[in-house]
Order: C-alpha cells, then structure tokens, then sequence
C-alpha cells in the first residue's frame, strides 16, 4: 500500500447503521487499537433498524470509545481523523460526521470523508497477507450486492449488482419467515449447519443469463412458499433446518457462480470478498475451493462494519483530508463515482 511519506496515526469513525466502530490505524505500524459497540439488543424487539434509535445510541457510545482506543493505543490525539460520510442512515452519519467535526477543531488535525462499501472493499488491507491490485470485488451485505473491478484505490468499476433484494436482506427475511431471532442471518446460517442443504430444490436466479447481476427476490419468494406448505403440513419444526441449509446452500451457489464467470470473463486473477455476508463460512468455503485464482478476505471481526475500516481507507485517502468545516453524510453515494486519491468525490 502507498501512503504519505510521513509515518501517522489516523482515527477511523463508524456509524452508518447500528454498529459504532472506533479504530487507530498506523501507516507504520498497522492497526493500533479499535472498539465496537452493537446496537442488536436495542434493534431485536422491533425485527430491524430504527434510525432514530440508531442515532441517539452513536451519540452515547462515540465519544466513550474514541477514548477508550486512544488509551489503549497509548496516543494522545491522532494526525487525522477519518469517517464515515456515507452511504447509510443520515441521521447516524451526521453523528460520527459531527464528532469528526468536533475533534477535528479541538485537535487541529484534518478530517477525511470516506465512503461506507470502500471501507469494506479495502478492509483486506489490513491483513499481513493483503491483496495488490488488481482485483474483482464482491461486496456482499444487508444492503448491497455487488461486483468491482478494482483495477487502484479509486479506480472502480461496477460490473454487477443486485436487481433486487441484497443478500444479505435476504437471508434476514428468509430467517424471519423461519421464525429466527434478529440479526436473521447469522441465525440462519448457524441453522444452516445442521440442516440437508439438497432436501429443497431452491432456484439459483440469474446464473444462466449474460452479465454479472444477482437477483434474490425469487429466491426468497420460493422459501416462504416451502415455509407456508411446511406450516399447513405441521412439519415446520421438523425441517427448518433443512430449509435454512437449502437456502443457503443456493445463496452461496449464486454469489460463487456469478463471482466466478465475471472473473473468467474480465480476466482476474484474485477475489475479494468483503462485507457482512462475507463472514459466511460456506461462502468463504467454496470460493476458496471453486476459484483456480488468490482469495483475500478481512478477518471475521472486520467483515462487519467497523472502525478499523474506516481508519486504513482514510490513511490511504489521505490526500482528500480537509480541514474541519462542514458535516458530509449522504444517504445514497455510488461506489463508482468515486475518483482516486486528492480528487474530491463527495
């Protein structure tokens, strides 16, 4: 990785969602200290995010766990602060936009915007065993399925999304039509585990059609139609197991299939995998298995939204920092738009 010619410690700031994540990253050293705070417990009773409780919970945590890492890191204040100005909820983005503000001023350093998905598609990085360029991305969570070609830092190209649902929101509803706890699709997968993945004959949408787009809205669809028959039967119990296992196993089977057909047909020859979904152990499986080229993935702690993110995107987008002035936070923020560093993209 390239990075200013001056060793820094840099703040990584994150709460797009429900997740505050707080990391120091080190140009020299790697990554230094982090925390992260979930909001699951305060979400669960209402079956997903509500933003206004979203942000009111950033507001409490943020400031806590900044100090918590600059204490554990051993560091005072940092060389630059960098944050999450979106894609995400607006109303937790202003929060860590505004905390990033704020400490900017107090401190004196620059603060750095960084886009949500490019702190997920750079996350590998901060793996001993990181991915040079190029290489194809899939990002894969709640809210986005998608394929990158990531030919440098700000040199992207969507090749694929979802039509539809993401995969991640479907493995939520289909927990949900199972009957799950929230988050549904950690719940699912570890259903998954003790299920027959071939006892339900699930369509794998879009694998035989030109392109690189995924569509889940079908597959969806056909699970809570085995789930309704399952129900009129009273064998529901008996074999939700099996139905969480078939879904899965189809789920995967899509995301591997078209993964691999844009990476024959644009010529990569190393992988990606970032995001929520790409905790997913049959996931993680089966590319490494099923792909002739190199697999790099964050660590499980850092396929979620996360502070540590944030922070090496910033010390990589170093040359975008600005001095503290105005609280960026934008709902909807294409990854492609982006242009590489010292060139303002938001």
């Amino acid at each position: 990785m390239s990075y200013d010619a001056q060793p820094m410690n840099i703040l990584g700031i994150e709460t797009s969602c429900d997740e505050t994540g707080v990391a120091l990253y080190s140009t020299e050293h790697g990554l230094l200290a982090d925390a992260l705070h979930s909001q699951v417990d305060l979400h669960a009773v209402y079956g997903g995010v509500v933003p206004e409780i979203a942000s009111r919970d950033h507001i409490r945590r943020l400031l806590p766990l900044v100090r918590q890492v600059l204490a554990q890191a051993g560091v005072e204040r940092p060389d630059a602060i960098a944050y999450t100005a979106g894609p995400g909820l607006v109303g937790a983005l202003m929060v860590g936009g505004g905390m990033a503000n704020g400490l900017g001023f107090a401190w004196d350093c620059p603060i750095i915007p960084v886009h949500h998905m490019e702190g997920h598609l750079l996350a590998p990085m901060l793996e001993d065993n990181a991915p040079d360029f190029p290489f194809l991305a899939l990002l894969v969570s709640g809210g986005h399925t998608m394929l990158v070609g990531v030919r440098g830092l700000g040199e992207y190209q969507l090749l694929g999304t979802t039509l539809d649902d993401a995969v991640g929101e479907a493995f939520d509803k289909s927990a949900k039509l199972l009957g799950l706890g929230y988050p549904g699709g950690p719940a699912l997968a570890a259903l998954a585990e003790s299920g027959n993945e071939t006892a339900f004959a699930l369509p794998r949408p879009m694998l035989n059609r030109p392109g690189s787009d995924f569509s889940f809205s079908g597959l969806k669809t056909a699970v809570m139609l085995i789930v309704r028959d399952a129900i009129e039967r009273g064998s529901l119990d008996a074999r939700r197991a099996d139905i969480a296992a078939s879904f899965q196993r189809a789920a995967v089977d899509t995301l591997v299939g078209r993964t691999l057909q844009t990476a024959r047909r644009e010529q990569y020859g190393r992988v990606v995998i970032a995001g929520g979904v790409g905790a997913n152990r049959l996931l993680r499986k089966e590319m490494g298995e099923r792909f002739d080229g190199d697999v790099y993935y964050p660590r499980m702690a850092y396929c979620t939204d996360n502070g540590a993110m944030i922070a090496v995107a910033g010390a990589l987008r170093f040359a975008d920092a600005e001095q503290a002035s105005e609280i960026r936070a934008r709902a909807r923020w294409a990854l492609d738009s982006l242009a590489g560093p010292g060139v303002a993209t938001v």
